[in-house]
Order: C-alpha cells, then sequence, then structure tokens
C-alpha cells in the first residue's frame, strides 16, 4: 500500500467528510450572526451599543453583550464559584480603538445540589468601555464579537456566538442607553478601605468592613470573592454588624492553592453592590490541597504501581521507570488494535518486495522515526494546552465530534483502498506517484505518521497510569513517556525489518497477497462502525446518520476519481456537488451536542456530578464510580462483560452500593479534575469509595472476580 500517495488523496477528498470545514473547539455550540443577535434554545445573546456622544476621544463609548436566560438557565460571573465558566468576549475593533474590561454586574448565588456557583438568571447585560485615540476620524465603526459562554440547569451547554455591528462615529446612539445605565448601576461601586480589614485566621478569612452606606447597616449582605478557590461558595459562614462595622468569617478552600497578597471581594444587598481590594493580614495556613495529598487519596494512589507525586526533578525515579515500561507495553499493544494491525501487517508483508536487507532496515528506521516523533507530537500538544489551562487528558482528541468524523473518513478510504475500490495511483498526477520510488524513506516516515493518527481511537488499556502520571511530571520525562509509546508501537517493524530470519519466513509474493489486502479492509471497515456509534453517543442518531451519509458520498468519490472518458468526468462532477450539498444539507448534524448523551444513566446507574460522591458517602452509603466514555474500547468491554454481570450486579445490591457514571465521551472539566484528583489522564478508570476509608483505584480491565472481591471487603 502507498501511503505517500494515500496522504495526498486524502488531501483532494476530505472536504466530503468534513462537516465544518475546521474543527469545532471544545465541542461547543457555535451560532453565527452576520447581524447583533444569536439565539439559541436556551439563551438570547445581543450585542448592543451606547455612544450618548457619538465616537471621539474623551467620550463614553460603551459595547456590551446581553444575555436573557430562558426561566431556570444561568450564565456565570468572572468567578463561577464550585463550577462553571465566566463568560468571554473576543473583539475585532478597526485601528484606533480599544476595548477595556467587563464592568461586571454584581453576581447571584446559585445553588445546584451542594454546589454554590455565582451567575445571573432571567437578563443580564455585561457592559465594556472603549478607549477613542486622539485623532479617530473614521466615519462608521465596524466591531465584530466572538463571544464563548457556559449556560446551565442542571445540566450544562457550551455555546458561542459571532456578532457584528456598524456604529455610526458622529451624532448620537441613545437607544440602549438606559439599559446600559442600569448595568452599570448594578455594577459594584469601590468602596476605600478606610478601617476595613482582611485577616487570616487558622481555616477562616476575617473581614471587617467600614464605610458602608447606612441603607446597608443591619441588613444581611451577601459576598462575593472575585479569586476563585481561595474562600468556599457553599461553606457556613456567618455575618453580624457591630454598629457601623460589618463583620464575616468566611471558611477557606479545601483545595486552596493560592495565597494571595490582596483579595478583592463585593458585597450585595438588593441591587446595591459595593467592591473592597484590600491587602490580607496575618499567615495564611499551608494549602489544605485535599484533592492531593489527602490521607485517604494518597492511599489510593500507592495502590496503583505507577502512580507519584505531582512534581519529581532530579534523578528518574522508580514511579517514572515503571511509567515508561507500562507506556512501551500499551504501544505494543496498539498493534494488536483491529485499526492499526492491518497497517502493520501490510508493511511487514511488504518485506517480500524489498530486494536487500539495507532498503528494509532504512524503511523500518523511518517507519519507528515516524511513530515515535507523531507520538512525542501529540504529547507536547497536550502538555501545551493543559500548561494553557485547558482541562484535558488523554483521548481529549476524540471528545471532539469533528475529529471523530474526520477519522471515520480516514479509515473509510482506508478500507476501500485496501478492498480494491480505487487506486490511489489512478488519481493523483504521475509526477506526485513517482515520489515513492525516488523517497522510500519518506514514504516509510509518513507510513508512522499515518499508524499514530488511525492508532488514536484505539487506546492501550495499559497506559491509563502512566499517562496519568506523565502529565504531572516535568515536560521532558512526560515526553519520554509519550516516546515509549511510540517506541512500543514501532518495535515489532523495527525488529522485523532489523532481523533477516523475518524476510526469509515470509511466504514469497504471489496472489495471496492482493487476497490478504483486501482481508485488512474489513478491520478498518469495523473501525468505522464503531466510530459512527461513538459519534452517535455524542451527536444523537441525527449526527450519526449524516455521518454515514457523507461516508458513502466520500466513498462514490474516491471510486469515480479513478474512472476514465467523458463519463468518469460527469461522475466525478456529480459526486463532488452531492458532497457540497450534503455538507450543507446535513454536515452540521455532525457536530450538533445533544443534552442528554446514550451514555447517561440507566435505571442503575446515576449520571457522577461534582460532590455526589461526597454527598452519598456522608449518608453511610458506598459509592462505585465508572469514569467512561463512548470512544473508549476497554470501557465498552468492560461495561459489557464485568459490570454486566448478573454475579457483580446481585453483589452491589447486595451491598447497598451506589452506582454513579462519569461520562467523558464530550469535553468535561469536571470530569477531567476528577480524573486528575486520582492521579489519571484517561479513561476507564474504577473507583470504590466507602466513607472512613481510603478509595480503592481498581485495574483499568476489570475482572468479575476482582470487583467481587474489593466489594466482599465493604
Amino acid at each position: 500500500m502507498n501511503f505517500q500517495r494515500f496522504f495526498s488523496a486524502v488531501l483532494l477528498l476530505a472536504a466530503c467528510a468534513s462537516p465544518t470545514g475546521a474543527i469545532a473547539q471544545d465541542s461547543l455550540i457555535k451560532t453565527s450572526s452576520k447581524g447583533s443577535v444569536v439565539t439559541t434554545a436556551q439563551v438570547r445573546a445581543e450585542l448592543l451599543a451606547w455612544a450618548p456622544e457619538g465616537v471621539e476621544a474623551g467620550k463614553p463609548v460603551w459595547l456590551g453583550l446581553q444575555l436573557a436566560h430562558q426561566p431556570e438557565w444561568h450564565t456565570y460571573w468572572k468567578n463561577s464559584g464550585d463550577s462553571g465558566l465566566p463568560t468571554t468576549l473576543e473583539w475585532t475593533l478597526p485601528a484606533g480603538i480599544a476595548a477595556g474590561d467587563i464592568a461586571w454586574p454584581a453576581p447571584k448565588k446559585i445553588y445546584i445540589g451542594t454546589l454554590a456557583n455565582y451567575g445571573y438568571e432571567q437578563t443580564v447585560l455585561l457592559p465594556v468601555p472603549l478607549t477613542v485615540a486622539p485623532g479617530f476620524s473614521a466615519q462608521q465603526l465596524d466591531i465584530t464579537l466572538k463571544a464563548v459562554w457556559l449556560v446551565c440547569r442542571k445540566e450544562c451547554i457550551p455555546q458561542e456566538g459571532e456578532f457584528s455591528l456598524s456604529l455610526p462615529a458622529r451624532g448620537s446612539t441613545a437607544a440602549s442607553g438606559a439599559l446600559f445605565q442600569a448595568a452599570l448601576d448594578a455594577a459594584p461601586r469601590p468602596l476605600p478601605a478606610g478601617d476595613s480589614q482582611l485577616s487570616v485566621n487558622g481555616q477562616q478569612l476575617k473581614v471587617s468592613l467600614a464605610g458602608l452606606p447606612a441603607a446597608l447597616h443591619g441588613k444581611e449582605l451577601a459576598l462575593f470573592p472575585e479569586t476563585g478557590n481561595i474562600i468556599q461558595p457553599a461553606g457556613a459562614w456567618q455575618q453580624a454588624w457591630q454598629g457601623k462595622l460589618w463583620t464575616a468569617q468566611l471558611p477557606l478552600y479545601a483545595q486552596r492553592t493560592e495565597s494571595p497578597a490582596r483579595l478583592p471581594l463585593v458585597v450585595a444587598y438588593q441591587d446595591a453592590a459595593y467592591r473592597i481590594d484590600a491587602p490580607v493580614q496575618g499567615d495564611w495556613p499551608a494549602p489544605a490541597m485535599a484533592a492531593v495529598v489527602s490521607p485517604a487519596l494518597e492511599a489510593a494512589l500507592k495502590a496503583n504501581a505507577s502512580a507519584a507525586p505531582a512534581a519529581l526533578v532530579g534523578k528518574a525515579p522508580a514511579g517514572l521507570l515503571a511509567a515508561l515500561l507500562g507506556a512501551l507495553l500499551g504501544g505494543l499493544i496498539l498493534n494488536l488494535m483491529p485499526c492499526v494491525f492491518p497497517v502493520l501487517a501490510i508493511k511487514v508483508v511488504g518485506f517480500v518486495n524489498e530486494k536487500s536487507q539495507a532498503a528494509r532496515l532504512t524503511s523500518g528506521l523511518a517507519y519507528a522515526a515516524g511513530v515515535v516523533l507523531s507520538f512525542l507530537a501529540l504529547g507536547a500538544l497536550l502538555l501545551g494546552l493543559r500548561a494553557a489551562g485547558e482541562q484535558l487528558g488523554w483521548g481529549f482528541q476524540l471528545q471532539n465530534p469533528a475529529v471523530v468524523a474526520a477519522l471515520a473518513a480516514l479509515f473509510t478510504l482506508l478500507g476501500l483502498n485496501l478492498a480494491g475500490l480505487f487506486d490511489v495511483g489512478s488519481i493523483l498526477p504521475s509526477r506526485v506517484a513517482g515520489l515513492q520510488a525516488k523517497s522510500p524513506g519518506v514514504n516509510a516516515f509518513l507510513s508512522g505518521v499515518l499508524a499514530t493518527a488511525i492508532a488514536s481511537p484505539c487506546t492501550a488499556p495499559f497506559m491509563g497510569a502512566s499517562l496519568g502520571y506523565a502529565v504531572g511530571l516535568p515536560a521532558e520525562q512526560a515526553l519520554a513517556v509519550f516516546g515509549a509509546i511510540g517506541l512500543g508501537m514501532a518495535l515489532p517493524y523495527l525488529a522485523a525489518s532489523a532481523v533477516p530470519a523475518v524476510a526469509r519466513a515470509l511466504p514469497r509474493p504471489g496472489a495471496w497477497m492482493v487476497t490478504f489486502k483486501q482481508l485488512m479492509a474489513f478491520p478498518m471497515f469495523a473501525t468505522v462502525a464503531w466510530l459512527v456509534w461513538v459519534l452517535g453517543q455524542q451527536s444523537g442518531i441525527d449526527g450519526a446518520g449524516a455521518l454515514l451519509a457523507l461516508l458513502v458520498l466520500l466513498a462514490l468519490a474516491a471510486w469515480s476519481f479513478g474512472l476514465r472518458g467523458a463519463g468518469g468526468r460527469a461522475i466525478a462532477t456529480f459526486s463532488l456537488a452531492a458532497c457540497a450539498a450534503a455538507l450543507w444539507a446535513v454536515g452540521p448534524n455532525v457536530v450538533r451536542p445533544v443534552v442528554s448523551p446514550a451514555a447517561a444513566a440507566s435505571a442503575r446507574w446515576q449520571d457522577w456530578q461534582p460532590g455526589r460522591v461526597e454527598q452519598l458517602t456522608a449518608q453511610g452509603q458506598s459509592v462505585f464510580v465508572d469514569f467512561t466514555a463512548a470512544w473508549c474500547v476497554t470501557c465498552q468491554y468492560n461495561k459489557t462483560t464485568t459490570l454486566a454481570s448478573a454475579a457483580v450486579l446481585a453483589d452491589l445490591d447486595a451491598k447497598n452500593v451506589a452506582l454513579l457514571r462519569a461520562d467523558w465521551t464530550r469535553r468535561d472539566p469536571a470530569v477531567t479534575r476528577a480524573l486528575a484528583k486520582l492521579g489519571r489522564s484517561g479513561v476507564p478508570v474504577y473507583v470504590i469509595y466507602k466513607a472512613g476509608r481510603a478509595p480503592v483505584v481498581m485495574s483499568e480491565i476489570l475482572s468479575v472476580n476482582d470487583v467481587r472481591a474489593e466489594l466482599a471487603k465493604l
């Protein structure tokens, strides 16, 4: 199989399989607008402007995003509290115009179960001031905004919209003046520090505020810290008035990682809000970091052979060596997966056409280099995104339906080529096709890159602990783990190319090679069927159906490009037109999320939510948590075998164990954080919790006996 030719062919046909032309970032609901209004089922978002004296230097000019929520839905403040994400605004403005920060109105405390969030319900306007440079003389102000918000009820839906607005530079724009004035009035007013004090006392923050208006004296105030993860949003706290002085004692966040010298706070009563930014007196206690170093979790991490502290320097510890060995083993296992084995098998069979041992060794080294460098690049991308604050883990690329659709298209083309439906050489120009003969090493290198790409949905079952350990290491040690995965995957082909006995043991060239190549198409098609099922979990039956229609048209296009003559060109033109029409008609369904994924709780299983385990164990109930994803092969195997075993289910019922399922099919930062606390960066992960004892993290490959043995200890 000519992989260099195949790469070029994929570039020609990729448009037939990509529903959006680009990967949808973070699985958001994307909504574009040629105007100033974007509407979803949960939110009506509108871009507004207010320039009461025109757009001139020194004059007030405001832009703002107004979010009108459906009943029971809300979005978030700059500090979202226990969960959630603040709304972000990205402006594109003419030269000479600069946007300031959002003048956040005071939020409200919104409870979801045991969680307390800070956000907005009903309708809120987020105003942003503009600074106009002296000499600005344009007649019109063209504004473009990309906004991203998280809207939640009990479930949360990330959404984004693109807005545009043209504002005349001369003359007043006052239609929205009352809305902006109301939003600015709701923004916290600065409160001079004066005699106010913030001080740390043990695990509490003491607040004493002086100078509050007389109208607030004696009232019960709400308090919102602008800095997250310092004060417990849902923690019990006390407040009191001592004459004109308002005092409060607030519990510190159990997983606090910062000890700020200053702490801005907002206090509010009805429509009045005030902000103080004062220094914190006293010594901060050492961060509790319960999720990292608590005795219970420490015992659980020790139960994992490859678990280790988050930061290691100097000489590589035994834990790193164990992680490298596990990564090497995981890479070897990848070669047995149905999406990788055909590539490896065909490459090894190709040795029969190599005339010299030197040529085989060159091919093997180039292939190994392609695999190892690709894994290093994927690892560097993951580490870079995590360092930038993204809540990601291994398998993050498969949490995006556009990536799943693109992989399904790739496997479809691979399978069709192996089955003989089309010949890549008949599609590409002869000059491009001749590159293989001139650069066999480049061809082998690209084969390694392709093998890594198609291995991504086939996560090896023994890589979870190693990768969870790796993401907490310094970059060079973490990349060593990713490199070990690539080396393990390349090792069989590298060994075969270096050992002459392998080439001598292979059968001589003949008709059997054509039959074998066609046989290898069926594992590829099986992988396509699995990927379509995965996409169905992410985008529903409409998304899966749309992808199948696009794959059929992709197959038609691949076949038609191999035809000759006027009739062939006509069919090829028709297939491209059909692709374009299908992309317009059904393509958006592929990346459109469903509110309730198919992996949601059944009658026996409940949805996992942050804080749910603690709530159940506090009531004396044991809990079994299944961290899973539709694209995780091992997860599905365990789910249909061990977790569906009648004996296991009977033991769970006898012990009154609550069953929670944490679905990671789409990106979920809360699940990512929970996995990180367990020292893991991928799924599957299975944990048994019981009040008063360490959580038990079980093996990625479950057996009935292992689960029953752990349940017997409850």
